[in-house]
């Protein structure tokens, strides 16, 4: 009975334990919870904190894109995430920290203006000048019974006797003369009528004697001797070097038939080529260019630009400009190949002027005759005009031109990117701008509209910019118009209309696929090669240069997006080595510069045919010179085994040998 008890007085000490506990605690949980408000807090609209989705696209080509991190299937670089779009800055602005202008190695240089100028290198040669070359013709019919000059290349002075001419016409003439002077003699005495005719006569013959080429000496020697002679003397009436020789001893000759022509050395023309390109520096001419000749290593000589050719050669693509040089003591002969510079200083609207002929007067018909006042033309007797006026000189006491570094702009088809750094901001900022550009001169940039003078353009890291910008979706050089990244970098080619299906990362396995129309492709510009190697061993600059042109086409025509995966990638570094020399290929302006980038391109080659492969065009074989570029040595490519050297062409046309051969097929063939 106790231990009931017992038993039933621990439960209740024990039931009252846990309901202390309980209250307790909902007394603690009561007093630590604060009230709620009278009125419920607004919740934020479920719209406002939905996440949008993630955008990861390639920074090279932004067609490619994904909702998840990877790689590029063309490129294999990392895909970039598309960040959400900044609202507090403008649609072309982008503000970074510090550290991150140091890591994009941000640089600016300000727009300011300058005098700035651009130097044009022409090659071309040495010619006659054409107003200074003499023809002496025979101005009796005769027999040409000798000759006293009988090679070209003799050099004569004005009265030197050239050939001996037999006319019967000549001896009528004379006696006529000598039959007046003796009726004069005999009628002197007689009446004044008579003797005035018989002096009249005398004078007829005279005249008649100098039409027929006879000199004042001549015919005095005539009178002297009173008897006619049946030979007359053919004499230069000008001096000079004589460039083409007409008869030869027995010859007839009638009235006007050409016997010498004498050039008068002591004024060359210089023809130089130029570039469509360059005629905005040329104007009408009258620049001084000043030109060396391997003929006098170390000499510089000078002349003024008196002809700018009104047609392009449709051949060459190139104009023709001539130069007036003075040539004392005849050192530059006819055909000899020059090297010529040309200096223009740029006005503010982009265009050259001469600065040297302002204030001058000059012959329209000949601009090498530069006077300090008005006159007349020491060659044409034309009156002189103004440089200003004849259109010589323009854009002259407007100041200097606005540029920039040539390095600032992004230059994109027709348009032209400046980033501008924001003055006085708290962080570095920098806004897009769309400028307009004149020509490019030297290192720098004309600008014509857009910016101001002293305002800071990046110079170094304007991609960057650009990228960063695109990728947050503003308005860059390669998404005008923001928003969705612009396609179409050169980087891939343009891909289908259609939205690309996801992407699939690729495998290790992925084997590297050339189709036989990439190699169709890549053998045109094989073939041009071929004959690009052809020309230049025959020494033929011009269809050399044409045969380039149309291997820089070829290569510019290969459509990349028929390579995947690494081939691609490869075909993409492949590109960028085949196409700097090439492009120097085609700014030669002479066989030798032609030569040098060929050896480049002819080094880049090789590898490229034993990656890529041409198809079933059979083997191309590799040569060497070692005598090329001063003993340098340098290789060329051939589609056959015989040699034909094209650094040094006919002068040693099969120094060389065959070291190797490639096997062109690719590897679907």
């Amino acid at each position: 009975m106790n231990e009931q008890i017992e038993r039933l007085g621990k439960q209740i000490v024990l039931t009252a334990l846990v309901i202390a506990a309980f209250g307790g605690g909902y007394l603690l949980r009561a007093w630590a919870v604060p009230r709620k408000p009278d009125k419920p807090v607004e919740q934020p609209p479920k719209a406002a904190v939905e996440k949008k989705p993630e955008r990861w696209i390639c920074a090279m080509d932004p067609d490619v894109s994904s909702t998840k991190p990877g790689k590029c299937p063309k490129c294999k670089m990392d895909l970039v995430k598309v960040e959400t779009e900044d609202t507090k800055s403008g649609p072309r602005e982008l503000v970074m920290s510090e550290q991150a202008k140091k890591l994009a190695g941000i640089q600016t240089s300000p727009v300011e203006r300058r005098a700035v100028s651009v130097e044009l290198s022409l090659s071309g040669k040495v010619q006659y000048d054409e107003t200074k070359l003499s023809t002496i013709t025979a101005w009796v019919p005769g027999r040409i019974d000798r000759l006293y000059i009988d090679y070209t290349g003799s050099t004569v002075r004005r009265g030197e006797h050239l050939a001996e001419l037999y006319s019967p016409e000549l001896v009528s003439t004379q006696e006529e003369l000598i039959q007046a002077i003796r009726a004069v003699a005999e009628l002197k005495d007689s009446g004044v009528g008579a003797l005035g005719m018989a002096r009249a006569t005398v004078v007829a013959a005279r005249k008649k004697l100098r039409l027929l080429g006879l000199s004042d000496e001549q015919i005095a020697e005539i009178e002297k001797q009173k008897s006619a002679s049946d030979h007359v003397t053919i004499r230069a009436t000008v001096g000079g070097t004589v460039v083409a020789k007409n008869v030869k001893r027995g010859d007839y000759v009638e009235i006007g038939s050409p016997l010498y022509t004498i050039a008068d050395l002591s004024h060359v023309w210089v023809t130089l080529y130029a570039y469509e390109a360059d005629l905005v520096w040329l104007g009408r001419g009258g620049q001084e260019v000043t030109f060396t000749t391997d003929a006098h290593p170390g000499q510089k000589f000078r002349g003024r630009i008196a002809f700018v050719a009104p047609v392009v050669d449709k051949r060459t693509r190139s104009v023709e400009v001539r130069a007036t040089v003075p040539n004392p003591g005849e050192r530059l002969l006819p055909e000899m190949l020059v090297n010529g510079v040309i200096r223009v200083r740029v006005t503010p609207d982009g265009m050259a002027v001469n600065r040297d002929l302002v204030g001058k007067w000059l012959c329209t018909m000949h601009p090498d005759v530069i006077k300090d006042g008005p006159g007349k033309c020491d060659v044409c007797e034309m009156p002189l005009v103004t440089a200003e006026s004849a259109g010589y000189v323009s854009g002259e006491g407007r100041g200097e031109p606005l540029v920039i570094p040539d390095t600032a702009p992004l230059l994109t088809g027709k348009r032209a990117i400046v980033y501008v750094e924001t003055p006085d901001a708290k962080e570095p900022t920098y806004n897009g701008r769309e400028v307009l550009l004149g020509p490019k001169a030297g290192n720098y940039y004309v600008v014509l509209d857009g910016l101001k003078e002293g305002e800071q353009v990046v110079t170094e890291g304007a991609f960057a910019i650009d990228s960063d910008l695109q990728i947050k979706g503003k308005r860059s050089m390669m998404s005008p118009a923001g928003g969705q990244p612009a396609g179409g970098h050169q980087h891939h080619a343009p891909e289908p209309k259609k939205r690309a299906a996801p992407i699939k990362q690729p495998t290790s396995a992925t084997k590297p696929n050339i189709p036989g129309a990439f190699h169709g492709q890549l053998a045109k510009v094989v073939t041009a090669y071929f004959t690009i190697s052809s020309e230049l061993a025959g020494d033929d600059f011009a269809k050399a240069a044409a045969a380039t042109k149309t291997a820089h086409s070829a290569l510019a025509k290969i459509d990349m997006a028929l390579l995947e995966g690494d081939a691609h990638v490869s075909w993409m570094k492949a590109l960028a080595r085949l196409k700097p020399p090439l492009d120097a290929m085609a700014k030669a302006e002479n066989i030798a510069g032609l030569r040098a980038q060929f050896a480049k391109l002819s080094t880049e080659l090789p590898p490229v045919i034993k990656q890529f492969g041409i198809g079933p065009a059979g083997p191309v074989y590799v040569a060497k010179c070692p005598m090329a570029f001063k003993n340098r040595g340098a290789t060329w490519l051939q589609k056959d085994k015989n040699v034909r050297n094209p650094y040094f062409g006919s002068q040693m046309l099969t120094c060389g040998s065959v070291i190797e051969t490639i096997q062109a097929a690719g590897p679907e063939d």
